[in-house]
C-alpha cells in the first residue's frame, strides 16, 4: 500500500490539519498519519467517516485503480 497523497491533498484543501480530521472521524492524529503514509489500512467504516467529513467519495480518495484508468484523460 502506498501513500495516500489524495487524502492528505483533500484535507489540505479544506484546510484541515491531521488532528482535525481526526478529531472529525474520532481516531487519533497517529491513525491519520498512518493512513496518509501507507502504513495503515483504514476499516470501511473509516474510510467512509474521512469520506463524508472531506465531501470526497471512495473512489476518490481510497480506490487504487488499474494503471488503464489511472491513464485515461478525465
Amino acid at each position: 500500500m502506498g501513500k495516500n497523497l489524495r487524502l492528505k491533498a483533500s484535507r489540505a484543501a479544506k484546510d484541515m490539519s491531521q488532528k482535525q480530521l481526526a478529531d472529525a472521524v474520532g481516531v487519533t492524529r497517529q491513525t491519520i498519519i498512518a493512513i496518509e503514509n501507507g502504513d495503515y489500512n483504514p476499516t470501511l467504516r473509516l474510510c467512509i467517516d474521512i469520506c463524508e467529513t472531506l465531501g470526497k467519495t471512495l473512489d476518490q480518495l481510497f480506490w487504487e485503480g488499474t494503471k488503464d484508468e489511472q491513464n485515461e484523460p478525465g
